[in-house]
């Protein structure tokens, strides 16, 4: 079975190839309204924690300390990821970001880590 797990921004246009789409930031995304997004669910929790968040400040520097940390805080979020697995066994399903960099946010690693365990 081949698991399709995309990553996209809330500023991009959602499309049917997107599956099942979640929203995986703490916060909402800014100027979208919630029927805009399409999304299935809204998993606030899975986004990083606020001080991670802002300890990180989306800089490139520290971005393989954020990804560590990030990943211990996913660590405890089991139910959640269990969530996004069960979705991806049943078709293609994208993690909704609103960050402006596209290789250092919270989707990339949350889809590095359920796509190694899948």
């Amino acid at each position: 079975m081949s698991k399709k797990l995309l990553i996209k921004r809330a500023y991009e246009a959602p499309t049917d190839a997107d599956g099942e789409r979640y929203l995986v930031d703490r916060l909402w995304p800014r100027g979208i309204k919630k029927e805009d997004l399409k999304i299935v669910e809204w998993l606030k929790e899975l986004g990083p924690s606020t001080e991670l968040r802002k300890w990180f400040g989306h800089d490139p520097e520290k971005w393989e300390e954020f990804r560590t940390r990030y990943r211990e805080e996913l660590a405890e979020k089991t139910e959640l990821l269990a969530t996004l697995r069960a979705a991806m066994k049943s078709g293609t399903v994208t993690l909704v970001y609103s960050a402006k960099d596209e290789m250092h946010n919270q989707a990339v690693v949350l889809q590095e880590l359920l796509l190694e365990k899948a």
